[in-house]
């Protein structure tokens, strides 16, 4: 399963631009429903700025209006999407300095 890059902003955007249930995009995004339905109370994430799946190359425009006409349709990631890396940090050489 590809994962999101920040699911609770993208959520915040379903939630706020689309007719999706919040199963829907609790789904999509990897929330229990409640708390999607928290986010849109303003009670979870108050203030947080959105992310456009669809811009952001997460999510197919096709795809969200063909799961806004059926309630009972799950949102697919893109296969376009971009992956996600795990963070590496560079690596330094130690070397020992003379007379330490």
């Amino acid at each position: 399963m590809v994962k999101l890059l920040m699911p609770k902003a993208t959520a915040v955007w379903l939630i706020d631009n689309s007719g999706l249930t919040f199963e829907q995009i609790g789904d999509f995004c990897g929330l229990h429903e409640l708390e999607v339905q928290a986010i849109a109370d303003g009670e979870v994430a108050p203030g947080m700025h959105d992310i456009n799946p669809v811009q952001s190359g997460q999510l197919d425009a096709e795809e969200l209006k063909r799961c806004e006409a059926d309630p009972d349709a799950r949102l697919q990631v893109a296969k376009k999407a971009p992956a996600i890396r795990p963070y590496r940090s560079a690596r330094t050489s130690q070397t020992a300095l003379p007379g330490w």
